[in-house]
């Protein structure tokens, strides 16, 4: 997963720092069955969240709120949604879900509201609907489309465990020491949240998101909704559409996750996609040597990643007022290889120059980009993103309690990759959580909904994306065959993908059969 959809080429300083972001990272104990708490409570518990009149206003925050500004120059204004903090005590505590809105200009054909989820989990979407809407072209005038910061993310009420870090992903390591002490580290990380949000972890799941998406349905007055998530975003709604399957109309789910994967340990299997985007990127980089200086061929180039690691794990890199050792440094190549095109390539290739100069013991600056990689991996800055990330993904499934469980798998998988299998089979603060208070969601076995992937996606593999198509035989998939990319649509910049979904936005009619647009329609990569 990433930290939030990956902004559009051309968009603002505001959206790209939102796209920064790496991956997020179970055997239920005493997880209360699924039927526990009905998807959707009696109307008259749920009445006065449902009837809510909701005040809109001003999406600008203050002078500096560039994210404001952006909503409010393309015609936003945004609201806050009030939520039960536990759907099965309606009457008790409550919560806001921040959330932002551009209406429709057709009115005469609107379909209704089209609600956003980037991905993380943890991402902000509020600020979102305005390249959405660039996105969708003509059709942007028959919706109202909705930005939605989930619960705890971003201007909703928050949620923040102090850590000293923005992710808990970190690579094993290259020996037992080294495992050991992110065993303790996510252990740390675990009890923080305990000692700092314990009250509210119990309610940090994605079907209470889910359940908090059909309130704000209700509250926007609307009898079904429209929705497009990205990444985690796609079983976000894949959880929705199995709670509330009478309240949707078009569905796109970009960078697709497969439920029976979906987890702490979602990772898993990931490595392959990882390695071949490496490799890509490698090659980029070579043909590139003059600029970079890591290597003439792929191999020089991956070799090249390959001293920098086993550097680190000798004596941490000095970069800046930074330190970076071997667990970091898989995570810092981990982020960058989401996005499949020359400037994000270009970002990833300085940072390695800047990481191989450390190795070597020269005095180093980061470059901009590795700044901000780091500064999310190694302060707290981004603490509340980590930890809302984290909760999640313990709070929907249960992980192995058992250090040993995650050492063997770090130990097999090493020997197939030993810089990407470190990090995909790695424990994580779940081992440390409390169990889950529901089941995961039994999704549900069919769905019309337009899938839409890339063939070499390192975060939602392809894998995903085939597995759900053949769980809902009425959905219809649109492969990017071609790129190492996670986010497709209005991301990527497919003329072919593009299309297709606002095809399908417009009218509501998912195509024929599955379609397969080419990343370079012309043979090579450009």
């Amino acid at each position: 997963m990433i930290r939030s959809t990956p902004a559009p080429h051309g968009a603002s300083a505001t959206a790209r720092r939102a796209a920064l972001g790496v991956a997020a990272i179970a055997l239920a104990l005493t997880a209360l069955p699924a039927t526990a708490l009905p998807a959707q409570a009696a109307s008259d518990s749920l009445a006065r969240f449902h009837h809510q009149r909701l005040d809109w206003k001003s999406c600008v925050r203050g002078p500096d709120d560039a994210t404001g500004k952006e909503l409010e120059q393309a015609g936003a204004q945004c609201a806050d949604v009030r939520v039960p903090l536990d759907y099965g005590d309606p009457d008790g505590r409550t919560i806001t879900v921040a959330i932002s809105r551009i209406r429709a200009t057709d009115t005469a054909h609107r379909v209704g509201p089209l609600l956003l989820n980037g991905g993380g989990p943890g991402g902000q979407t509020l600020g979102d609907p305005p390249w959405v809407r660039d996105a969708m072209k003509d059709v942007a005038a028959r919706y109202d489309v909705v930005g939605v910061d989930p619960r705890f993310v971003g201007r909703s009420t928050p949620l923040d465990c102090h850590w000293p870090t923005g992710s808990a992903i970190r690579g094993a390591g290259v020996d037992r020491a080294g495992f050991d002490r992110m065993t303790a580290f996510a252990q740390d990380l675990a009890q923080r949240c305990r000692r700092h949000e314990g009250d509210v972890l119990p309610y940090v799941s994605t079907r209470n998101t889910a359940r908090d998406m059909d309130v704000i349905r209700a509250a926007l007055g609307e009898r079904r909704i429209s929705y497009l998530g990205y990444s985690y975003g796609s079983y976000l709604g894949e959880v929705y559409t199995t709670l509330f399957p009478r309240r949707v109309e078009q569905v796109v789910l970009d960078g697709v996750v497969d439920p029976d994967r979906y987890g702490p340990r979602l990772l898993r299997g990931s490595e392959k996609a990882n390695r071949h985007a490496l490799t890509d990127w490698a090659s980029w980089a070579a043909a590139r040597d003059a600029t970079y200086g890591l290597g003439r061929t792929g191999g020089a180039v991956l070799a090249t990643v390959d001293r920098v690691q086993a550097a680190a794990a000798r004596t941490p890199l000095r970069l800046g007022t930074y330190r970076v050792d071997e667990h970091v440094v898989p995570l810092v190549v981990f982020n960058g290889l989401s996005q499949d095109n020359d400037s994000a390539y270009g970002d990833f290739a300085q940072g390695v120059q800047d990481l191989l100069r450390a190795a070597q013991g020269r005095q180093v600056t980061p470059s901009p980009r590795l700044a901000e990689v780091l500064e999310f991996m190694l302060t707290g800055s981004d603490s509340h993103y980590g930890s809302v990330q984290t909760s999640i993904l313990c709070g929907d499934t249960a992980a192995p309690r058992d250090p040993e469980v995650y050492w063997r798998d770090v130990q097999r998988a090493r020997v197939r990759d030993a810089l990407f299998g470190p990090v995909t089979n790695n424990l994580n603060p779940c081992a440390f959580w409390d169990p889950p208070r529901e089941r995961p969601t039994s999704i549900r076995d069919d769905l019309p909904a337009l899938l839409v992937n890339a063939t070499g996606d390192p975060r939602s593999t392809y894998e995903g994306a085939t597995a759900v198509r053949r769980m809902w035989p009425s959905s219809r998939l649109v492969t990017l065959r071609g790129a190492d990319q996670h986010a497709v649509y209005g991301v990527y910049g497919s003329p072919c993908v593009d299309a297709t979904v606002n095809a399908y936005l417009a009218t509501g009619r998912l195509p024929a059969e599955d379609l397969t647009c080419d990343a370079h329609p012309s043979g090579a990569r450009p």
